[in-house]
């Protein structure tokens, strides 16, 4: 089967997809331990294998042991130099793209992937990653995974949007902006759903303005989001690590 995609820039760090890793284990864990074959795939993983390696195990201690991911890159020159972590056949690197190399996985992890293709792609990408049922979460993140944000998508509609920070290091919601999913990032302009949950998020972050540090005052921005009629889903345990998650944001929607 040939590989549908290109090749992208790759570049990847230690721990820089912790933030989203966390959240498949919270949001997939279920459907991972009801699944009689628990297949994750990681789709493009990048120059090093790092954060595939890391998130099998983060998978096999928090959703079940026998979990196998498989990392896929269209570089072949990326899957041969990732060989050497593999670990068959609990984790293992293959050479696909967007047709998932024939898999048909419970879960797909794409990060950093959709954001260096064009907007006008990003809907048949989603549609050939949940074709055989799996559940996606795709996003973005900055070069640590301090800011990171991600699109749950089913059967290629998206379901829920999702703005995660490391709280010491937020200063402002605003920061979100330029780490939108690739099928946001050019909606947020004045009159579009993002761009009012975005300034409404800001506004909210700088009335509860508090002495008691970032945790406190994020959790208080959400809860005030909450208040003021946005749809916020999940509650305060999720909101300690810094989330919020709403409802994609789709045109014609209102908070």
């Amino acid at each position: 089967m040939k590989p549908v995609g290109a090749i992208t820039r790759g570049t990847t760090n230690p721990n820089r997809l912790r933030r989203v890793d966390n959240f498949v284990a919270y949001r997939c864990g279920d459907l991972l331990r009801a699944a009689s074959v628990p297949l994750v795939v990681d789709l493009g993983y990048g120059a090093s294998p790092v954060t595939a390696v890391e998130l099998r195990a983060r998978l096999a201690d928090t959703v079940r042991a026998d979990l196998t991911v498989i990392g896929l890159e269209i570089d072949p020159v990326r899957v041969t130099a990732a060989q050497p972590w593999a670990a068959a056949p609990r984790l293992q690197f293959r050479r696909g793209g967007f047709e998932l190399a024939g898999l048909s996985p419970v879960v797909v992890r794409a990060f950093n992937v959709l954001r260096q293709y064009p907007e006008e792609g990003v809907l048949e990408a989603w549609r050939s990653m949940t074709a055989t049922g799996a559940l996606l979460v795709e996003g973005t993140c900055d070069e640590l995974g301090r800011i990171a944000t991600w699109a749950v998508v089913e059967r290629g509609t998206p379901l829920t949007l999702t703005l995660s920070a490391r709280l010491p290091v937020l200063e402002h919601p605003a920061v979100f902006a330029e780490r939108l999913p690739k099928a946001l990032i050019h909606h947020n302009v004045p009159g579009h759903p993002v761009y009012e949950l975005l300034r409404s998020l800001g506004r909210a972050w700088e009335t509860e303005a508090t002495p008691f540090g970032p945790r406190q005052r994020w959790q208080a921005t959400v809860r005030r989001m909450r208040a003021e009629g946005w749809p916020v889903l999940d509650g305060p345990a999720r909101w300690r690590l810094g989330e919020l998650t709403v409802p994609w944001p789709a045109e014609g929607q209102t908070s």
